[in-house]
């Protein structure tokens, strides 16, 4: 499982400053860091790029939305785009208010994610 650990590392002292109780599990190929028992945020390595990508897990709404950005993509694992689940490429996340930001809207979203089946 290769993951950037700077990576990690900043997405847990963002957590870590808001207050969000979380665990770290792997998974998506990286580390996802989970919020209430469900998938927040992650990183990965992308295999193809060897570029560190932040998943983040937000409203379908929020996700349409923010394709529209520069360094944003949809998550596709599988040939098929997942909803609600967007990537953002490194040069995305440059300062410490472009990460926020990303964690920000994965935590809005949180509460209404659902709970994958055990």
């Amino acid at each position: 499982m290769a993951y950037d650990e700077l990576q990690a590392q900043r997405i847990r002292l963002c957590l870590g400053e808001r207050g969000v109780k979380y665990a770290e599990k792997k998974m998506f190929s990286g580390i996802c860091f989970m919020v209430d028992d469900k998938m927040c945020c992650g990183t990965h390595i992308d295999k193809n790029t060897g570029q560190s990508l932040l998943l983040c897990r937000i409203s379908e709404q929020q996700a349409e939305k923010s394709l529209e950005e520069p360094h944003v993509a949809p998550m596709n694992f599988t040939g098929k785009p997942m909803k609600g689940f967007i990537f953002v490429e490194e040069a995305g996340l440059e300062t410490q208010k472009d990460l926020d930001k990303w964690i920000g809207l994965c935590l809005e979203y949180n509460p209404f994610a659902k709970k994958s089946r055990k």
